[in-house]
């Protein structure tokens, strides 16, 4: 009776959790999942069961270069924004009086809207603008860059600088959680400070690196805003295609099927980069 009782309060607890969850997260995913079964013409929603939708998505060269394109500048803004970010978290966590202060400096981003901070950097690369007129002022071009903007250099960036915090501060965490003794010891065992980071700091890190990086990728591959915005033609991305679908093609079971590929594929990346990020920490370790 003990157990029945406790089990039956941790239902009952859990229960809001669940039917929230249930409602938001795995109901939407149903529904995606039944679309992308169905077909539809214009208005004419067909409930027919039918693989079409797969097959056309799965064998249009489209499809495959935009998911292509979409893992790829995922991939480079993760690397880019990691590598940037983790020398501020360890200024941050090691070398920084007024952490406090710090963190805060790192969300004032946060507090502008997303699509101000996207505007900003369209007005930053364009052909006009303000790197542009600060080179030309400067006598170190002679006409302005076309290359900066409309590409997917400019989509790197842009990413890049929105989701910056999103890669310090998990870091900052996993640096903060290191405990000076094993620092101390690498150092009276006649490690400098190269060796008492690669052999120490790194490797304790590692978790933290891989939290970013995949709080980072996750989302950037299912970005249309800045490519719609800064990608022009040569940027486009793979929720591009699906935003067109659910929108002006007003063909939604080609667009739950192009979600649920993408969804597939970024787990697929994710679960390889965990594991190898894994692997990576142990060899270091």
């Amino acid at each position: 009776m003990i157990f029945r009782s406790d089990a039956a309060k941790g239902y009952s607890l859990s229960a809001p959790a669940t039917i929230y969850v249930g409602f938001l997260v795995a109901a939407p995913l149903a529904i995606l999942i039944a679309y992308s079964f169905w077909t539809q013409t214009y208005v004419t929603l067909d409930k027919s069961m039918t693989l079409n939708n797969y097959r056309e998505a799965l064998t249009d060269p489209l499809v495959q270069h935009l998911m292509l394109r979409s893992i790829w500048i995922a991939g480079a803004v993760t690397i880019v924004t990691v590598a940037l970010a983790y020398p501020i978290a360890y200024f941050i966590a090691m070398k920084a009086h007024k952490k406090t202060i710090w963190l805060l400096l790192i969300t004032i981003p946060f507090w502008s809207s997303y699509l101000l901070r996207v505007f900003a950097w369209k007005l930053i690369l364009g052909f006009n603008g303000v790197m542009n007129s600060a080179l030309l002022g400067l006598g170190l071009i002679n006409e302005p860059l076309s290359f900066l903007l409309y590409n997917e250099f400019a989509v790197v960036l842009t990413l890049a600088h929105a989701w910056a915090p999103f890669a310090i501060l998990p870091i900052y965490v996993s640096l903060q959680k290191i405990d000076p003794s094993l620092l101390e010891a690498a150092t009276d065992l006649g490690n400098n400070a190269f060796q008492r980071f690669m052999r120490v700091t790194l490797p304790l890190t590692i978790p933290g690196i891989i939290a970013a990086c995949l709080i980072i990728f996750i989302p950037t591959v299912g970005d249309y805003v800045t490519p719609a915005l800064v990608g022009g033609s040569d940027g486009k991305m793979i929720a591009n295609l699906i935003q067109v679908q659910f929108g002006a093609a007003n063909n939604w079971p080609l667009g739950a099927t192009l979600s649920l590929l993408a969804m597939l594929s970024v787990g697929f990346v994710a679960i390889v980069f965990v594991i190898t990020g894994n692997r990576l920490g142990r060899r270091i370790r």
